[in-house]
């Protein structure tokens, strides 16, 4: 699966810690991140992750890019807790697009465990029949 993560600067930390006690099962997954956050998480945990632009450079709309072709299976997005002061366009495009695509998002750790869990048991498999770039479809279309 395709995991996209992103973390407020607030949320880094935290991010990091969620990644440590679940790297056994990211390893096996395909990951890309905003690159402060992705470099935090490698420099923690050894993962291999796809270092997008810094989020304050257009991180946030590359995910939100790939959330739009169905290249993202899953999102892990820990945002700040405290109010926001103005509109936040990028943040409210990215959860838009996972409605709108059908991609699982955790905003906050309990969210985020359930969904690792869940990832783990098999439980997000139907996320292979609906993205038309898993090796599901592919060998579907290729004759296989």
């Amino acid at each position: 699966m395709d995991i996209a993560i992103i973390a407020d600067d607030s949320k880094k930390e935290l991010m990091a810690q969620f990644c440590i006690a679940y790297a056994g099962i990211l390893s096996s997954h395909n990951l890309c991140a905003t690159q402060v956050t992705g470099k935090y998480i490698e420099d923690a945990t050894q993962l291999n992750i796809e270092l997008l632009m810094p989020g304050i450079e257009g991180g946030g709309e590359q995910i939100a890019s790939r959330i739009a072709y169905d290249e993202v299976d899953l999102l892990f997005y820990f945002r700040d807790s405290e109010p926001k002061f103005g509109f936040d366009e990028t943040e409210s495009n990215i959860l838009r697009l996972c409605d709108v695509h059908n991609v699982p998002v955790a905003t906050n750790l309990a969210t985020a465990e359930a969904l690792v869990l869940a990832l783990d048991k098999g439980e997000l498999d139907w996320r292979e029949f609906i993205n038309p770039r898993s090796r599901y479809n592919l060998a579907k279309k290729q004759g296989k």
